[in-house]
Order: C-alpha cells, then structure tokens, then sequence
C-alpha cells in the first residue's frame, strides 16, 4: 500500500470480497519496532458497536472504499483485542492464525490515528475507559396485509303486491214492460248460453342490478411511542497502590 494511500485510509467504507459492508475503518496500528502499518480497526456489529482487526497487507483502497479478500462474517467473528492503544503479542497471534497466516511471532503493535502523521510514535501508559451508549432507531418491516374482497350474498326478500281480479256475480232484473220487446228476440222457450271472460292481475318480479357505494382501501400513518430497554456497559478505572491522587 502506497503512503498516499495510508493517508486516506481512516473514514473509508471497508467491502468484503463479496461486496458487502463491513464498517468504516477507524484507526491504524503500527510495529512498536519496525514502525510498519500492521493493521487497522474496523467498526462493525450494530450500529458499528463492535471493533474488529483486519490485517493491513490484505486491504486495498479504491478511491473512498476499501476492500479485503475475506467475507464479511470472517472478519465479524476475529479474535476481540482491547482497544487500548496496542496489541499484545498474544492478541496479534490470535489474529494472525484467525486470518490464515499461521502461527507467526507476534510483536506488539501500537495504535495510531490514520492521518498519516504519528506513525512510529508510541502511546503513553494510560488506559482509555470506554462506555457503551445506546442508539435507537427504527426498521421499516412489514407488520401485515389488508385486502378488498367482494362476494355475492343471496338474501330472501318478501313483498305484498296489490292485485286486481274480476269474479262474476249474476243479476237478477224483473222484465218490465218496457224491456219485454228489447230483453227476448222470440217468445219460444229455449236453451241459450252467454259467457264472460274473466281477467285477473298476477305479481311479476323483476331484477336490476343497481350500483350502491364505492368502496377502496387507503393507508395513513398513525405515530405513536413504544418503550425500548438495553443493557450497556461501561468500564470503570480503579486506581490501586500508592498513587496520589490528583
């Protein structure tokens, strides 16, 4: 990696081979005895709550993104080291064999900032104490579906319909004298027959089909609070022998 590149190094997005996202590259640490660029922590996990170690040999830059020939759970799950500013020899071997370069003699690395300006510069003795802070967001997920559906019901309807009907009644006349030349064509006795049609009104049912209301599904957004809870950690420093305290 060229010096113009170590410059940039700190604030890159790392990707894995895959091309997923790893985190964004935080610090860089250096050989103690050599002044070398040996590796460089990422933050990963969520909300970029984990730190992870990547070897430095295996990064390469492009541009404002970084990337590494390992897969983004590989470098999830490398040995945890505290981030106090160096790597113990046993840390740096637990790496070493974690990222496949075999058992190597692990010297110890100091951290440095990644601007290029403190390389070679160790640390000094104190210890950084560190405290988890909890960072709440949301995730938009599905939480269910809702759907129009139409069916046809069959329901029984009864009505009463007024109707109309003719019956035949006789009536009964005396023949008066005036009505006794018009009531009988010929005074012989005989058979005779008259006969009226009778009509009558039956219902008649009929359909139509005729619209009613129109009905659409709409979505609105209902804000409301809903409570979350986490366990956070925080370290805490005790001071132990004869120290004067300031």
């Amino acid at each position: 990696m060229q010096t113009r590149d170590m410059d940039r190094l700190v604030g890159c997005t790392l990707y894995s081979a895959d091309g997923d996202k790893i985190g964004k590259i935080n610090e860089i640490y250096v050989d103690q005895q050599t002044g070398q660029p040996e590796w460089v922590t990422v933050n990963t996990g969520w909300f970029g709550s984990r730190v992870s170690f990547v070897p430095l040999t295996k990064v390469t830059v492009r541009g404002e993104e970084a990337f590494v020939p390992f897969d983004k759970e590989m470098v999830k799950e490398a040995p945890t080291a505290e981030t106090d500013g160096a790597l113990s020899p046993d840390e740096e071997q637990r790496l070493y064999r974690h990222y496949g370069f075999g058992d190597m003699y692990g010297r110890s690395t100091t951290g440095m900032t990644g601007d290029g300006r403190g390389r070679g510069r160790e640390t000094d003795r104190g210890m950084t104490r560190s405290e988890e802070e909890l960072r709440v967001g949301t995730q938009r997920t599905e939480a269910g579906q809702a759907r129009l559906r139409k069916w046809v019901e069959t329901e029984h309807v009864k009505q009463t319909v007024p109707v109309q009907r003719e019956e035949a009644r006789v009536v009964r006349e005396p023949v008066t004298g005036a009505d006794v030349d018009r009531g009988t064509s010929s005074r012989d006795i005989k058979e005779d027959a008259e006969e009226v049609i009778l009509h009558e009104e039956r219902p008649v049912v009929g359909k139509e089909t005729v619209p009613k209301e129109r009905v659409r599904l709409e979505k609105e957004v209902v804000n409301e609070e809903r409570p979350v809870e986490a366990d956070i950690r925080k370290e805490r420093i005790d001071v132990e022998g004869d120290v004067r305290r300031r």
